[in-house]
């Protein structure tokens, strides 16, 4: 894991930069190798990665962040690249794999209400994804309306937005 972080860090090609993303994503599919990337400061090296000009590498990285979200700790770090990957999300093509990453791991970091602060000015982008999007893009979009909702200080928010 640690050469893998540091491959990512010496290395501009998108090439392998997406395969060192696809192996840190998988490997985060287990909680102990989550603890290992954080604490080898792999989230920043994976969360640098999301300004990225090439899309699939921003894609890969976002899939890395998705799983490793999975762990309280890890969300405590990867929140601060919450509102880049807003970002990503409304500047994306509509219904693009890389939207679609990005809703992933907002899905994900929604799920308590540590986070929704950083997520409710975006919330009439969501709804614009939500009534043009495929039907896939639009479950996704929707998981993370939903888990918005659930926090009565986004209410406002909804009631004032305008799509």
């Amino acid at each position: 894991l640690q050469k893998l972080i540091h491959l990512l860090q010496a290395t501009d090609d998108p090439l392998i930069q997406e395969q060192a993303l696809i192996t840190l994503s998988n490997s985060a599919a287990f909680s102990v190798n989550q603890d290992i990337i954080r604490n080898l400061d792999g989230l920043s090296v994976i969360g640098g990665m999301l300004s990225d000009c090439v899309p699939k590498v921003k894609e890969k990285a976002l899939n890395a962040l998705n799983n490793l979200s999975m762990n309280i700790k890890n969300q405590e770090e990867i929140q601060v690249y919450i509102k880049q990957v807003c970002k990503n999300i409304e500047s994306a093509p509509l219904n693009s794999d890389l939207q679609l990453a990005g809703l992933r791991l907002l899905t994900n970091m929604s799920v308590t209400s540590d986070y929704h602060h950083k997520m409710i000015n975006k919330i009439p982008c969501f709804l614009n994804v939500l009534s043009e999007g495929s039907e896939r893009t639009q479950i996704q979009v929707l998981k993370v309306l939903v888990n918005l909702s659930a926090n009565p200080a986004t209410t406002r928010h909804f009631l004032r937005a305008q799509v």
